[in-house]
């Protein structure tokens, strides 16, 4: 198996895992959460998991700081379902794509919009 596949293949078990342990949280900040991805180093050592929040901009800061708090229990939920010599350590990191895209698309139609005045 190439190492390449054995990455991707640790990544989307550990989403899975996260995405489900994460729903179960019991801590009031977390809000509306998808884990979007996680990407894993190559030595297995560190995973950074990146998700998106709904919620205004002190939702998803609280949100943030509940995963950093919450992310000891989170890498224990994944060790005990996924065998490993070494657990890599979490870091969770808001995906900003979406917010991206909209404004990628909020400023085209603006110049469209130019173009045609």
């Amino acid at each position: 198996m190439t190492e390449g596949v054995r990455l991707t293949r640790v990544s989307e078990e550990f989403r899975e895992i996260l995405a489900e342990e994460i729903l179960r949280l019991k801590d009031p900040r977390v809000g509306f959460v998808t884990v979007t991805a996680v990407r894993v180093t190559s030595d297995l050592r560190h995973a950074r998991v990146l998700y998106t929040a709904m919620g205004d901009e002190s939702d998803r800061r609280a949100t943030a700081a509940a995963l950093r708090s919450a992310s000891g229990h989170l890498r224990r939920v994944v060790g005990r379902q996924v065998r490993m010599k070494v657990l890599p350590d979490l870091a969770f990191e808001e995906d900003r794509a979406n917010d991206t895209a909209s404004r990628i698309d909020e400023l085209l139609r603006e110049l469209h919009r130019g173009e045609r005045g």
